[in-house]
């Protein structure tokens, strides 16, 4: 009986556990996107190329092109870890690469428009 009490226990805290976990990455809607962006309290990252960011971007977004490893990751390090960052791309592929490295790094909340700037 008592190894059966402890195993129950040991099953409810490993599930515990796993159920707190929560992924960094979470892919909003326009409007999710749109909203959250709006408080200026986010870090907001187009990752297309410049001339795609000249060619129209959402305001106060900054321009870091995933397509240039050497200064993505320069300029990846020096966003807040601890501070909510918002992606897009042209269609979210890249933005959705973006977010995965960025998970790598270590950045706790990333969020990627769904169908990137193309939806916007």
């Amino acid at each position: 009986m008592k190894k059966l009490f402890t195993s129950f226990f040991l099953f409810l805290f490993v599930l515990g556990a796993l159920a707190q976990e929560k992924d960094p990455i979470t892919i909003v809607d326009k409007a999710a996107f749109k909203s959250a962006i709006e408080t200026n309290t986010v870090q907001l990252v187009d990752v297309r190329t410049p001339e795609e960011y000249k060619n129209g971007h959402i305001a106060y977004a900054i321009n870091i092109d995933f397509l240039n490893p050497d200064y993505f990751s320069k300029a990846i390090k020096e966003l807040n870890k601890e501070k909510p960052v918002f992606l897009y791309c042209h269609s979210g592929g890249r933005s959705h690469k973006a977010a995965l490295l960025l998970e790598e790094m270590g950045f706790k909340e990333i969020y990627d428009l769904k169908g990137g700037y193309s939806e916007w």
